[in-house]
């Protein structure tokens, strides 16, 4: 929640740099602290693309940055940016932020365009798992990948792929589906599995592939063009529902596939009467787009053999029930232009972005002009043995001051480099010391190119200086907001309660009524019902009796209602007792009245939610009128009223 409001906090108050004539112009001061016109205006723009710039507009819009500003304002009165919590909070999204910085441009837009070509092709494969940790001993990893290795030998010298699968690979499932995993695209696999799946020819097995799983051989069996995205609407009948056993789900789903197929109603018409997915239910039964490997199979392959807008399936079962499903509509995979921008974002966030990462590394060691000692590194390495693994390295006092990395005017000595294999702590011994003091020293160098790099990112970029600013500010207003005005609500048990009492009559019951709503399929079980409720017979019962022959006899649904929670109540006399014979959908609806509910007073725990907010709302306008008495401000009209 809190993630959610300081994102809508940010994109409110984010913007795109926009210059002014004079873009460090006052246009607003709080307590003699300026605003310039260019952050404002960049603000107001952002928040305001598709409107005309009028001085009301801008005068409005003033108002609202002025509460923004008191409340940061207020915040840093109240020391919330020099917290601990506040400053990690901060860390936190500066890493994230400067990430797109502090990578290699080029090198993404190339894992990109390899992410879009793998799209266009969907691969059917198959693998054997021999797991090895990520960080194993050199030793476990050698007999891993040996042992794949003789497996992969048997395969090249006839052995059965599905066979061998069974009997070898160390994935769970592969006893049960021989290692096959189905079709899949881009992005649904680790990317050392997917790039090799994609490179490796039909009919062929790959060589030895490492994930972080361990190492693995993949068969493929087919590659087919990307089947593009489907939307649907469905039917479902649930199992073990109140209404639906085992058995009478697939008889239900029968005979709402003979009344589709005979025509005697619509698949809409159905779906809205019959699908036990509420959500669709509402919308005809239509579902949201999908594409391989958002569905189970058996709802996949159902859908997509579907060749024609309008065309039906004939019910089948996946996990979740018996289904029907109509196609809507289809698409193709959409353009690379379209789609660049989702795919990048992916990108960042799957292994794949270490490349770009060791590629920006690179390139920083040109701009920097970095070097590594080779010599001093030598010696220390040549030293090295297992107490290096404790953090501990082997060199002569007089040696410590000695440099072993520079780069660009900064030196890294040997004693630095001491100090951080010393605060590095106990290392797993998953190679040779020498290697390790050489590869810990190559690291701790990366390190320090990226954190002078990451330095510089206020400097050098413009955007991000003020994004920087946008998502400190944001920090504060939320925390401030949540002090003054969220938790507040909550915690003042007293206040709220008081607020209520003075209040009380926003929060009323309209006339309500406790109705069970028996939905027939005819007029003869309509007449049956009123007959079973005379003798006294509750609704399970009466729905038990009259769906024994067919389960879409009768619907059941029961509540507390107003009126206009559901249209059927409108459509008949409010009294205890049974209405008269309500059409409906092709339907009969009987609605039996148990108790009429005049309009009441909710109390406080029965709307506590909506009195809550309320409350909120009123304690925030009572701390904008505090604070706009408290701070002086002033608002420049002259140069607010150039933005154009």
């Amino acid at each position: 929640m809190k993630v959610k409001s300081i994102a809508i906090l940010i994109a409110f108050f984010s913007c795109a740099v926009v210059f002014a004539q004079d873009k460090n112009a006052a246009v607003l001061t709080v307590d003699g602290e300026p605003t310039s016109l260019e952050e404002f205006e960049n603000i107001f723009r952002k928040n305001n693309r598709d409107s005309v710039i009028t001085a009301q507009s801008l005068d409005e819009y003033m108002e609202l940055f002025i509460n923004f500003k008191l409340k940061v304002k207020e915040a840093r009165e109240a020391g919330l940016d020099t917290v601990k919590k506040f400053k990690t909070e901060l860390d936190g999204y500066r890493a994230q932020l400067a990430r797109p910085y502090l990578t290699d441009s080029d090198k993404l837009n190339d894992l990109v365009k390899e992410a879009y070509e793998n799209y266009k092709q969907e691969v059917h494969a198959a693998h054997i798992l021999i797991k090895v940790d990520a960080n194993a001993s050199p030793a476990d990893t050698a007999r891993a990948y040996s042992k794949i290795l003789a497996i992969r030998e048997r395969i090249m010298k006839g052995e059965e792929f599905k066979a061998l699968a069974k009997a070898t690979s160390e994935d769970p499932s592969a006893k049960e589906n021989a290692g096959d995993l189905g079709y899949f695209t881009a992005f649904q696999m680790v990317y050392p599995f997917e790039k090799a799946a994609y490179e490796t020819p039909v009919g062929q097995v790959s060589n030895p592939i490492r994930t972080r799983y361990g190492y693995h051989l993949i068969y493929v069996y087919d590659k087919r063009q990307a089947r593009g995205e489907m939307h649907v609407a469905h039917i479902v009948v649930k199992p073990k529902s109140e209404q639906n056993s085992e058995t009478n789900a697939e008889t239900k789903i029968q005979e709402i596939y003979q009344k589709l197929v005979s025509g005697e109603s619509t698949f809409e018409e159905l779906a809205s009467k019959f699908s036990d997915d509420p959500t669709s239910a509402k919308k005809s039964g239509e579902l949201p787009w999908f594409g391989t490997g958002k569905m189970v199979l058996e709802f996949e392959d159902a859908a997509f053999a579907l060749k024609n807008n309008g065309d039906c399936s004939a019910p089948f079962k996946t996990a979740f029930g018996w289904h029907i499903v109509k196609r809507l509509d289809y698409r193709p995979l959409a353009s690379f232009e379209s789609m660049e921008k989702e795919i990048k974002s992916k990108v960042s966030k799957d292994s794949r972005a270490e490349q770009t990462k060791k590629s920006f590394i690179e390139k920083l060691k040109v701009e920097y002009a970095y070097t590594i000692e080779e010599a001093m590194l030598a010696k220390l390495a040549q030293k090295a043995d297992s107490n290096a693994f404790e953090g501990k390295i082997y060199a002569r006092k007089r040696a410590m001051k000695k440099p072993l990395i520079r780069m660009n005017g900064h030196t890294i000595t040997v004693g630095d480099f001491n100090e951080y294999m010393r605060t590095k702590g106990r290392s797993k011994a998953t190679m040779s010391p020498g290697d390790y003091v050489r590869a810990s020293a190559a690291k701790m160098g990366e390190d320090k190119l990226l954190q002078l790099e990451d330095a510089k990112l206020e400097e050098k970029y413009t955007p991000f200086r003020l994004l920087m600013k946008e998502y400190r500010e944001g920090i504060l207003l939320f925390e401030m907001t949540d002090q003054m005005v969220w938790s507040k609500a909550v915690k003042d048990t007293a206040g709220l309660a008081s607020f209520y009492e003075l209040n009380k009559q926003k929060f009323m019951w309209p006339e309500r009524a406790s109705v069970v709503i028996y939905t027939c399929s005819n007029g003869d079980i309509a007449k049956k019902v009123r007959n079973l409720v005379k003798d006294g017979k509750d609704k399970s019962e009466i729905a038990g009796e009259l769906n024994k022959e067919s389960q879409l006899n009768l619907q059941l649904q029961e509540g507390t209602y107003a009126a206009e929670d559901n249209a059927l109540l409108s459509k008949a006399p409010w009294k205890v007792g049974l209405s008269q014979d309500i059409a409906d959908n092709d339907q009969v609806v009987i609605l039996q009245f148990k108790e009429i509910l005049p309009p009441a007073t909710k109390k406080l725990d029965e709307a506590r939610g909506m009195i809550t907010s309320e409350y909120q709302t009123y304690l925030e306008q009572e701390w904008i009128k505090s604070m706009r008495k408290e701070h002086a401000f002033k608002v420049n009209k002259e140069v607010l009223h150039s933005i154009k």
